[in-house]
């Protein structure tokens, strides 16, 4: 039997639809998925018949777990060339899909995160239900929140991005539409009359959300706000761990507890990824500091011991190294900054 395709592209009734379809791997996207959604989506751009998108996924147990993340490390523990060769298909996707003419609609039914918030965050429309689980989890791996986690994260409320990024924390419908990360809340049984109704008025899929939507529910999040505002405003790690420490309250030090188990590296590289991120004006730019920044440090020691502990061997007792954030200097960071060799800078589709 020929295997079902790992993405599912078609139009009806006016929508282009993408449907992520390798349930067993929780959608991670590959370059070969990325490559189909793009020229989907170039296909669809200057299509007049086509009036919206919409993306999806088979099955239930979630939107998109990331990236292939076992590729990247097995590819940075070499040259890093299919790495950065994934990374460069995967953000020219995110930047056309942030780009794109046409209305997009997400539904972030499930499991969010990493390469599946690359995806669905450019989206106009982007649906939550009770079965979401967002995260950006990257600095549990020693990695960063790409995708345009730089971008779209400063511009959260607040500190809400920062905390996110460094924290990992996981949250659920109720505090990602009352903090933007989407727009819509619909029970997951609601879901399928919004494609259906989609598809008689396709070109208008923020009425069609409007119509439908619920209330999520009181957001968990809402009393943190001050603390997080404060406690993570800072520029350095070493003063939001101080912050935090002095603070003393259950919940900082929890947040602080979290963040002694990620990787110092990570810390370091996300905090300037992202206070980076917010002074840039395109996010083509965003990008392509993230690019320079995924060829890099998926070479590094912490990466590679990130995955094993985490995705290889499952013991989840990382050994960073270094092992405490004094041992990352300015330097090193400038290092992984850096503008790419002449000729090797990212640059979206044409």
């Amino acid at each position: 039997m020929t295997p079902e395709p790992a993405v599912l592209a078609r139009v009806s009734s006016g929508l282009g639809r993408l449907t992520l379809n390798r349930p067993k791997a929780l959608h991670a996207l590959n370059r070969a998925m990325c490559e189909t959604m793009i020229e989907s989506l170039v296909a669809w751009r200057d299509d007049d018949a086509v009036k919206s998108v919409l993306i999806d996924h088979a099955g239930e147990r979630g939107f998109c777990a990331g990236g292939d993340i076992r590729m990247i490390a097995e590819s940075g523990a070499g040259d890093a060339a299919e790495a950065k060769a994934f990374f460069d298909t995967e953000y020219k996707l995110n930047h056309l899909l942030f780009d794109y003419p046409k209305p997009v609609t997400a539904l972030v039914d499930g499991i969010v995160m990493g390469g599946g918030v690359g995806i669905s965050e450019p989206a106009d429309v982007r649906i939550a239900t009770e079965r979401t689980t967002y995260a950006m989890p990257e600095t549990g791996i020693g990695l960063f929140p790409d995708v345009g986690g730089g971008w779209f994260l400063p511009r959260l409320p607040g500190q809400t991005g920062v905390w996110l990024a460094l924290t990992g924390a996981r949250l659920k419908a109720a505090d990602t539409v009352f903090l933007g990360i989407h727009t819509h809340y619909l029970p997951s049984d609601a879901l399928e009359a919004f494609r259906a109704i989609l598809a008689a008025d396709p070109a208008h899929p923020i009425d069609v959300a409007d119509g439908l939507e619920t209330d999520a529910g009181e957001p968990p999040i809402e009393p943190h706000l001050p603390a997080i505002d404060r406690l993570f405003a800072h520029d350095t790690v070493e003063e939001i761990f101080a912050a935090l420490e002095a603070d003393g309250s259950d919940w900082a030090l929890a947040q602080l507890a979290t963040l002694k188990t990620k990787s110092p590296q990570s810390l370091k590289v996300t905090l300037r990824q992202l206070r980076t991120g917010a002074t840039l004006t395109s996010f083509a730019d965003n990008m392509a500091m993230e690019h320079r920044l995924g060829g890099r440090v998926v070479r590094t020691h912490d990466f590679q011991e990130g995955v094993r502990a985490v995705i290889v061997d499952k013991d989840n007792a990382p050994k960073w190294s270094p092992a405490d954030l004094s041992g990352i200097s300015d330097a090193d960071l400038d290092a992984l900054f850096a503008p790419a060799p002449a000729g090797e800078e990212w640059t979206p589709l044409a």
